[in-house]
């Protein structure tokens, strides 16, 4: 069930300005009854202004009043009119740029060793792009001559259970790739 906004400050007017009983504020703000008690003694929230559900929107005067008679009822939340803001995609990982050579390395280890990864999972773990990719791939990049295929862990481009995942979600063995053998 979610709470209230402030669940104390509303537990504080709710027994300043209601005969509720303590289990039914308890049951609203997510307290413990006898946490409720202590408000109302006076030994717990001494400082806290009360914080009024009505005015918030949180809850309605005729909410109230049909708790007030009804000891056994409890209160609701008032469902919010207020239309909240989606959440932003996230942009694209930032690679700091000591790692930045680094980076077709990783991709060349990645289309190596998982050839099944699409380009798109692989520009999202490494923070690159198709295009950068397509370029390792048919070994047209400007720096193809010197590119070796290494680990993108290691390398510290991506994580392991971010690896892990992307390779699961493709349907790909976890297992890890053999060690590749330095012919230098």
């Amino acid at each position: 069930m979610p709470q209230p906004l402030m669940p104390k400050a509303t537990a504080v007017w709710l027994i300043d300005k209601t005969s509720l009983s303590f289990d039914q504020i308890a049951d609203f703000v997510g307290m413990h009854p006898l946490e409720i008690q202590a408000i109302a003694d006076g030994e717990v929230a001494q400082g806290i202004v009360g914080f009024d559900p009505i005015a918030s929107g949180q809850l309605t005067r005729d909410e109230i009043l049909r708790c007030e008679g009804d000891t056994n009822a409890r209160l609701h939340l008032q469902e919010s009119s207020i239309v909240l803001p989606k959440q932003r995609a996230k942009g694209g990982r930032y690679t700091p740029v000591s790692k930045r050579n680094d980076r077709p390395d990783g991709i060349a280890f990645l289309l190596r060793n998982y050839p099944m990864l699409p380009d798109a999972v692989v520009a999202k773990l490494l923070g690159t792009t198709k295009d950068t990719i397509a370029k390792v791939r048919d070994k047209t990049h400007w720096n193809s001559p010197n590119i070796k295929p290494r680990d993108p862990v290691i390398l510290g481009l991506c994580s392991q259970g971010d690896l892990n995942a992307a390779i699961h979600a493709a349907g790909g063995s976890l297992t890890p790739p053999p060690p590749a053998e330095d012919a230098a």
